[in-house]
């Protein structure tokens, strides 16, 4: 090794690299100390195996190559590309340049960054073939550069509406990123001017600087670079390029089944760090495309949390519709993160609910076929209930209404707010009381109920079905018969029961047997909110009038005689617009119902 390749102005970036793996090393060591019981069991039974495999992989596409920006904007996609793909190129081409110009492996570490200064003209194997390369890649991170450049004066070319908002920590981080390859490319240049070792870009530029007194502006220029990657090094673990790091360790504990607690732990804040802060969840929020707040949003709420600021109002302000996390690159779960920056202390009791009754002796001796929870939205909307009773008594099921008195709930409104200790022994209540019916099925008639039970009532006895899917397997198996009619419908997925559940065919395998059905702007996997959700306690009436007169206009663009919907909160919203044209896919049935 040649000890001579050293000049002082290595220091800076030196400093920058030791600060930053100390910040990482306790950063990534508190949170893994502190994830709970179950999820380091799943570490430890899943790390030595195929899983860890797939983890390098998928952090490979994702955290390298970044796969799922690409699919939903290709040219953002390429600006995030340039920087972590190119730059990682740089420093692994930049180090394989450098052992070929010593003849040894174990060179000075920071050659491979600065090698361009202490090259004396020797001839190595490929000298302008690396000279070529390394121009290329830095010419491929510099349009990466432009791009972040024009996103940040004029983003709609970009195709973003809104980008966020940064505070100062990560403009002084942003702004030394935007440095650092500039400087590059001048430093590298300027010293080609003198020693011709450029290559097709630094040789050319460096010709060029040649005119000038270039040897007054080597060294300045070299101590800005290493000045650049310095700062930027100090302020990423305190700022949004956290997730440059913090993604990678995300990729992998998600394939080894690590998934988020009841509370707060480690991997809660391995999620919050993960976040890129893109900007793509403002876009797809209706709270900024309808209602105008664009401060809110999910990149926002985990910035506060990120930077322990509680703000209230953005924990709260959240329809908890899924569309961030469905659009969210990285997939973090921000719903279920902010559920838990939600939570509230519990009162000195533990038998909240012990007023719940239990199924009498009569009730548990019978048999039932179906175990049927209307759930608190349906009984403020009692249509839809008299049509499931007709439906099963149609289908000749013998079955128990388990919250006919109205006394139970399923417990996700309080989870969604933050009561989690009460949420916790109301499920435990709810369990007991399903599973004393022995039925072959459960099935609700509110999404909001079905996605509880099926995600996170692990104790139930019997499957789950919302009355989308029931519907479905009964008109499939002959149970009931339906006469198509000639109405023209299109529908409305509910948030829970779509992006939630992914029940997508079920109910449109049931309405084309009842009319004709239509495809419409927003559905599936992207459809809108009714705006009427419960989970948002800081928003006002007027804004959820406004969304949903924005959801309702969108899904009848194209004049339907009726807008079906599956949930009956979303049919309660959409009904103070147009109350006649609106119908939950059950009382659909009911009118399409062969009497015969």
């Amino acid at each position: 090794m040649d000890i001579n390749m050293y000049n002082p102005f290595i220091v800076p970036f030196a400093f920058g690299v030791i600060v930053l793996f100390i910040n990482l090393f306790i950063a990534f060591v508190s949170w893994i100390y502190h994830l709970d019981k179950q999820q380091s069991k799943h570490v430890l039974k899943n790390i030595i195996s195929f899983k860890t495999i797939a983890a390098i992989w998928e952090a490979l596409r994702e955290c390298i190559f970044h796969r799922n920006i690409f699919k939903r904007n290709p040219v953002l996609g390429y600006m995030h590309l340039c920087f972590a793909f190119g730059w990682l190129a740089l420093i692994v081409v930049g180090k394989m340049e450098a052992v070929a110009y010593v003849g040894e492996y174990w060179t000075n570490p920071w050659l491979a960054i600065f090698l361009r200064f202490f090259e004396d003209g020797r001839a190595f194997p490929h000298k302008e073939v690396y000279a070529f390369v390394m121009d290329l890649l830095l010419t491929f991170v510099l349009s990466g550069l432009l791009l972040a450049l024009i996103k940040r004066v004029y983003s709609q070319l970009l195709g973003m509406k809104k980008t966020t908002k940064h505070t100062p920590s990560d403009r002084i981080a942003l702004i030394s990123l935007w440095c650092i390859f500039p400087l590059r490319l001048l430093a590298e240049s300027a010293t080609a001017a003198i020693k011709h070792n450029g290559g097709f870009l630094t040789q050319s530029l460096g010709n060029l600087l040649a005119n000038l007194p270039i040897e007054h502006f080597v060294l300045p220029l070299w101590w800005a670079y290493s000045i650049a990657l310095c700062l930027f090094f100090i302020f990423m673990p305190f700022t949004r390029y956290m997730h440059i790091f913090s993604e990678v360790l995300l990729v992998f504990f998600r394939k080894w089944g690590v998934t988020e607690s009841e509370k707060k732990t480690g991997y809660t804040d391995m999620e919050i760090n993960a976040c890129s802060r893109c900007g793509i969840c403002i876009d797809v929020c209706q709270l900024n495309t309808a209602a105008n707040f664009n401060n809110v949003q999910s990149v926002y709420f985990i910035r506060n949390a990120r930077e322990m600021v509680n703000n209230t109002k953005v924990i709260n302000n959240c329809l908890m519709c899924n569309r961030c996390v469905d659009a969210c690159p990285v997939g973090i779960k921000t719903t279920l993160v902010r559920q838990l920056f939600r939570e509230k202390d519990g009162f000195n009791k533990t038998n909240y609910y012990d007023y719940l009754n239990t199924l009498s002796s009569d009730n548990k001796s019978k048999k039932y076929s179906i175990a049927y929870f209307a759930g608190c939205m349906s009984h403020l909307t009692p249509s839809i209930i008299n049509s499931m009773k007709t439906i099963f008594d149609k289908a000749g099921e013998n079955y128990c209404f388990i919250d006919e008195d109205k006394n139970l709930c399923c417990g996700k409104p309080l989870r969604q707010q933050g009561f989690l200790t009460q949420a916790e022994a109301l499920k435990k209540h709810v369990t007991e009381i399903i599973n004393q019916t022995d039925a072959d099925f459960l099935v609700t008639s509110c999404p909001i109920c079905y996605n509880s039970f099926v995600n996170e009532y692990n104790e139930l006895k019997m499957p789950v079905l919302h009355h989308t899917q029931y519907i479905d397997m009964i008109t499939t198996n002959g149970k009931i018969v339906l006469e198509k009619k000639n109405l023209s419908m299109v529908y409305h997925d509910p948030c829970e029961i779509s992006r939630g559940c992914n029940i997508y065919e079920e109910p449109r395998n049931v309405l084309r047997k009842t009319g004709n059905l239509f495809s419409t702007e927003n559905e599936k996997n992207d459809t809108l909110c009714c705006g009427g959700s419960i989970a948002d306690t800081a928003i006002e009436g007027t804004d959820i009038e406004a969304i949903a007169k924005n959801t309702f206009a969108t899904l009848t663009k194209s004049n339907p005689d009726i807008l079906v919907t599956a949930c009956p909160l979303c049919k309660k919203t959409f009904m103070r617009n147009n109350a006649a044209c609106v119908k939950d896919i059950s009382e659909i049935v009911v009118d399409s119902l062969n009497i015969d």
